[in-house]
């Protein structure tokens, strides 16, 4: 690993916080049929909430579903295997949320086509879709090298885990995480390292799991023991 220099060009890491406020669109779908037309009307943002903000609400109900759509599926409407197709959806995958609007109206059409009742059956509860606002907040702290990043990165939050590994990708050039981002300014000494990063799953993990392979990652890297 070569010698740490800083770019007259590169500017420090910010650290921020954040909260994902919910809100009620009022929209509701009690059968299959009525959420496959809401699907293509609602704004993406309900898609965003619906895939991305477990990982920040608190959740003990069917932990094992990573959407609220697949969660809705086996709970409510009591199909489990379109619950099991639902849940593979990795939202990350797609370049934009119209394209896994897209993909989730497919994978429900074709599961429509393979049961006939299976639209009209009413769940038994309605599935509401919900769209947030993302409220955030400048901690103060601030990286001025990568190096610190090994000290920085255990003691986030998880709402900055949140922010900068995965809300980032909406708000990025690339649609890469904050810490990719930032590298660019040292490019290409930290490259390398950035390439570790993108092998971390934003979806399926938790963001505990995120923050701990983040901190694995840079102690690693950087040559620190625990």
């Amino acid at each position: 690993m070569s010698e740490e220099k800083t770019p007259e060009n590169a500017v420090s890491f910010a650290v921020k916080d954040c909260a994902l406020v919910s809100i009620s669109t009022g929209v509701k779908a009690y059968i299959l049929a009525e959420l496959l037309e809401h699907l293509r009307e609602v704004e993406v943002g309900c898609l965003y909430y619906h895939f991305w903000a477990r990982q920040l609400r608190p959740s003990f109900d069917h932990p094992e579903f990573h959407n609220d759509f697949a969660a809705w599926a086996h709970r409510d409407l009591h199909d489990w295997i379109l619950a099991e197709r639902l849940n593979l959806i990795a939202p990350h995958e797609f370049r934009n949320l119209e394209e896994l609007r897209e993909e989730l109206i497919n994978i429900i059409e074709e599961r429509v086509d393979e049961s006939g009742d299976l639209p009209w059956r009413k769940a038994a509860a309605p599935f509401y879709f919900v769209k947030s606002q993302i409220i955030v907040l400048d901690t103060g702290k601030r990286v001025k090298e990568p190096q610190q990043l090994v000290e920085i990165v255990p003691t986030l939050s998880q709402g900055s885990i949140f922010y900068h590994f995965i809300d980032a990708r909406r708000r990025t050039p690339d649609r890469i995480d904050d810490f990719r981002a930032w590298f660019q300014a040292f490019s290409p000494q930290y490259d390398d390292l950035a390439a570790e990063l993108a092998a971390i799953d934003p979806y399926f993990l938790t963001l505990t799991e995120i923050r701990e392979q983040l901190s694995l990652v840079f102690r690693r890297y950087f040559g620190v023991s625990k």
